[in-house]
This record gives C-alpha cells, structure tokens and sequence, in this order.
C-alpha cells in the first residue's frame, strides 16, 4: 500500500474516531463524476468525493442531551444546531467543507445516501438498512477537493422485498403510508388530535411495526421529541 494511501487511511480513521466521541458515525462515501454537478468544496471548487455523517439507532443521544441541558430552552432545531456544531469541528479539522439536509441550496441526500451504501428506500421512505433497519439517520456531508479511499459498494438484500405482511403499512390509524405515498396532511392532524396520543408519545406506529433493525430502535423519548418536532408542538 502507498504512502498516500496509508496517510488517507489513517485519516479515515482519524474522522470515525472524532465522530464516534459524539455518537455518530461515518455511513460511506462516493466520488463525485466529472460531469457531475457538485457542491463546493473548502477551496471554492467543486468538490471531488464526499463522506457521509450519520447515527445508527439513538447512540447520539446521550452526547446530544448533555449538550442540550447547557442551551437555552427555546433554542430553535436543536439537533440540526448539535449535528453542525460537531461535523463543522471535524471539517475544519480536516480542511473540508459540510453540508446539511437543512441547508439550502437542499442536496439530494438520499441519493448520496443510496450511493454510499446501495440502500434502497422502504415503503415508508426512509432508507431500509441490512442492519438497522429503519432506525438511522444521515446528519451531514464532509466534502473533499480531491479523492480519499473509499471501499466498493455491495448492494445488500433489500429486506423490505423479503417482508411479505407489509406491517408499516397497516398500523397506521389514518392510513398515512400507502403505496400511493406519504399522506402528510392526514399525518399531521392525526398526531395534533386528542386521538394522536401514542404517536405523540412513543413515535410513529407504521414505523414501530417494521420487523427489522429492532435493537436499534430509538427509546420513546427519543421518538417523542423527533414527532414533536415534525408536528410543531
């Protein structure tokens, strides 16, 4: 193995380690095409490859918590403030630049999600995971001027095409998943409703149902401030 390479290995290393500090982890990389139109990198041009944030289950939450309890209470998005707060730290540290779903121009993040690690999305949307099934999330992007060693992609089992029942999408008290899409409005009401109440409390009952990943499920106060979240509350 060549020098450079080694060096881009250790710095590999060197990423997950910060990242893992905080609970989060890398979730794969990609090589932007040279015809491909790609956000900036540091330097101020495009950028050449892309390492992507994440968390699997609630591992995040006990860093983001501590943190939070020094904020003021009406402190807006919180969590997207904690996840920029940290990726931004390691990017500077690297000479990179970040990038988040909230930020605008808004980057095609499931694509990059489904390009770094050959997911497929399930029936509810989120990306189905070998592994943790529907309970993970992207937080941010590390953007790189140039290449770094990024492993091939093996297109895992699509578990959503090995599920014959199709729980998530029946558990649903006003049907807001369906193979026609997500039905937000009806969600939304829902979850605000006197009847809304488990949903407020322990998360969304399509999403509980799925069969897979369920050790990485989040804990239902964790669920609870994500629906509290979506639905303003």
């Amino acid at each position: 193995m060549s020098n450079r390479r080694q060096a881009k290995n250790r710095q590999l290393q060197t990423i997950s380690n910060q990242l893992a500090a905080h609970g989060l982890t890398l979730r794969g990389g990609f090589a932007f095409g040279d015809e491909e139109a790609a956000p900036l990198s540091r330097e101020g041009r495009p950028a050449k490859s892309a390492l992507l944030v994440g968390q699997a289950g609630a591992a995040p939450w006990p860093h983001f918590m501590k943190w939070r309890q020094r904020q003021p209470r009406d402190l807006p998005n919180p969590l997207d403030t904690w996840s920029r707060q940290i990726i931004d730290e390691v990017a500077a540290h690297l000479g990179a630049s970040a990038v988040y779903p909230s930020d605008k121009p808004y980057q095609p993040f499931q694509q990059w999600a489904m390009r770094a690690e050959g997911l497929k999305p399930s029936p509810l949307g989120i990306l189905m995971h070998p592994e943790y099934g529907l309970w993970h999330a992207y937080r941010g992007a590390l953007l790189f001027a140039d290449g770094i060693p990024i492993q091939g992609v093996r297109n895992p089992i699509h578990l959503c095409d090995l599920c014959v029942g199709k729980p998530c999408l029946k558990s649903c008290p006003v049907g807001a998943h369906s193979e026609e899409g997500f039905a937000y409005e009806a969600c939304l009401g829902h979850v605000r409703s006197a009847d809304g109440g488990p949903c407020r409390s322990g998360g969304c009952l399509d999403r509980n149902a799925c069969p897979y990943g369920v050790d990485y499920r989040y804990p239902a106060e964790v669920q609870a401030f994500h629906m509290a979240s979506f639905a303003d509350l």
